[in-house]
């Protein structure tokens, strides 16, 4: 049953089928296949996935980016890394990569980040001579960063389903988060300095000052969040309502680039990302009951301890089984459908859990930029008005660089566990 739903499911995925209609229909058939089990569990397993404290965390992240993307936080926090890090050979492409670390410590989804770094700096790095393809490669391998960096909407998404610490976690995303734009900031001045990119003249003292003043208030948007989580002010839920208020606040009445009218807008396009992500959450769920019902978890456990027991190995066959997914799949429910299922095996060979999730979420933003279905891939060209070939040509350097912090966070663990240990316990 299990393989007959698998392979019915990339079926449906190749042709073309919306994910949540083909995760829904496979649930189906497995039932119809087994029998003994009411069609009425499929409704009722969906709203109980869609049910979770944890998971209204989710709207109130993407709304808090759509209202920094509206309202001018991201105009600022691009300035402000321009005095940083302009003055590098291939200024702009610094900018993008610093501007998007900054940007992960609020919105945590790297959709929003790609799309409000890239409006703004995709054009001026094509005024600075950049080549478009380039450009958008930069853009989208920086996004990659948000939902590293914490706060982290898949991370959330991880905790509610395992029952793992959102906030350890958030915590343990910090330190890979850091080096995946340390990777990227390298390659970017490699290429650069070979093709003889052009940076920015050296800010003085005056203007790094004066960007910082105007990025401040939103620059305290990341501290605020995880102050307030570590302190036990608020838990991450109630964090993502802070950060959207906080937000509205800088958008409306203090920077005053976000009108009334601007709001309804602001709030559908929210709203509609939410939905779309939470009906995949939802259809998920019955196909992980199903799963797990027919003990899919231990079925895995026993193949992977029939060939090896050592968890180096294991994380490294996993690795390679995700970034293979990440090409082929929607993030989410690659995520949603096998988190689950692996994590007995994670546990049976000692991984520590908050260790895997990073590793995953790592992983499967790696798939986000990957032909042939990334949808930030597909994001950046439409910004950028190039096509998907012209992407792909540019992107094997940074994704060397993307797939590189992906290992060394894998087979350094401690990079992961340091700040959730020495901060929580």
């Amino acid at each position: 049953m299990i393989t007959i739903t698998g392979v019915l499911m990339l079926i449906l995925f190749a042709a073309g089928m919306p994910v949540a209609f083909s995760i829904v229909i496979v649930s189906i058939l497995g039932l119809l296949i087994l029998g003994n089990v009411p069609l009425s569990v499929v409704p009722h397993r969906m709203i109980a996935g869609a049910d979770s404290f944890p998971m209204m965390a989710i709207p109130f992240f993407l709304l808090a980016g759509s209202l920094m993307n509206t309202g001018g936080v991201t105009r600022r926090l691009v300035t402000f890394a321009s005095t940083l890090v302009g003055r590098m050979p291939g200024g702009l492409a610094h900018v993008n990569i610093v501007t998007n670390m900054i940007m992960a410590g609020m919105s945590g989804s790297a959709l929003a980040d790609a799309a409000g770094t890239g409006s703004i700096l995709i054009p001026a790095m094509k005024q600075g001579g950049y080549p478009p393809a380039f450009s958008a490669v930069v853009t989208s391998c920086a996004s990659t960063i948000g939902p590293i960096i914490p706060p982290s909407i898949p991370f959330v998404v991880i905790g509610a389903m395992v029952g793992i610490s959102i906030g350890r976690l958030f915590l343990g995303g910090a330190i890979p988060g850091t080096i995946m734009g340390v990777y990227l900031m390298a390659v970017a001045y490699i290429v650069s300095k070979r093709r003889g990119y052009t940076s920015y003249t050296k800010s003085s003292l005056k203007e790094i000052v004066k960007a910082f003043r105007e990025a401040l208030l939103a620059l305290l948007l990341p501290m605020i969040i995880l102050g307030g989580i570590l302190g036990g002010v608020f838990t991450p839920t109630e964090a993502a309502v802070v950060a959207a208020v906080y937000a509205f606040i800088l958008g409306v009445f203090v920077f005053k680039e976000i009108k009334i009218k601007d709001l309804p807008r602001i709030f559908l396009e929210a709203g509609m990302t939410t939905a779309s992500l939470m009906f995949i959450v939802a259809a998920a769920s019955v196909l992980g009951w199903l799963l797990s019902r027919e003990q899919a978890g231990l079925k895995l456990v026993d193949a992977f301890l029939s060939i090896t027991n050592n968890p180096w190995v294991v994380l490294f066959i996993i690795n390679i089984i995700l970034l293979i997914l990440g090409c082929l799949m929607e993030t989410y429910a690659i995520m949603i459908i096998l988190v689950p299922v692996l994590m007995p095996l994670v546990k049976n060979l000692g991984i520590d859990p908050v260790h895997f999730g990073v590793v995953v979420v790592l992983n499967l933003c790696i798939g986000l930029v990957t032909p042939p279905f990334g949808m930030g891939m597909f994001l950046v060209c439409r910004l950028a008005n190039i096509k998907v070939i012209e992407f792909v040509r540019e992107l094997p350097i940074f994704l060397i660089a993307l797939i590189a912090a992906l290992f060394t966070i894998t087979f350094v663990p401690s990079l992961v566990t340091f700040l959730p240990r020495l901060l929580m316990g």
